[in-house]
């Protein structure tokens, strides 16, 4: 049975070639992905581990879904800080301008 399909396969390259194709596209969004966050978090591990090993996304999903740190509130209030003096700033800029 299994023999019957590889067979099958190895007849058909273009059948093949798409789902190889397929599999190539689904995994290096996901490592990306995965290498993304880990590299933006500062976890080396997570990192040298998602680069050397290929599981078809696998392991990058599980990192994504359960060891990715979660966002604090408090950066994001930090940001909207920031960006309220940015543009104070240059509301200031624009008056003097007048």
């Amino acid at each position: 049975m299994i023999n019957e399909t590889l067979t099958a396969l190895y007849q058909q390259p273009i059948v093949l070639t798409t789902v190889l194709c397929l599999l190539v596209l689904w995994e290096m969004f996901w490592k990306g992905l995965a290498l993304w966050f880990s590299a933006k978090n500062k976890q080396k591990a997570w990192f040298i581990v998602l680069l050397i090993f290929n599981t078809v996304g696998i392991l990058a999903i599980i990192y994504l879904l359960f060891f990715k740190p979660k966002e604090k509130r408090e950066e994001s209030g930090k940001v909207f800080e920031v960006n309220s003096r940015f543009s104070k700033k240059t509301a200031k800029k624009k008056v003097k301008r007048k």
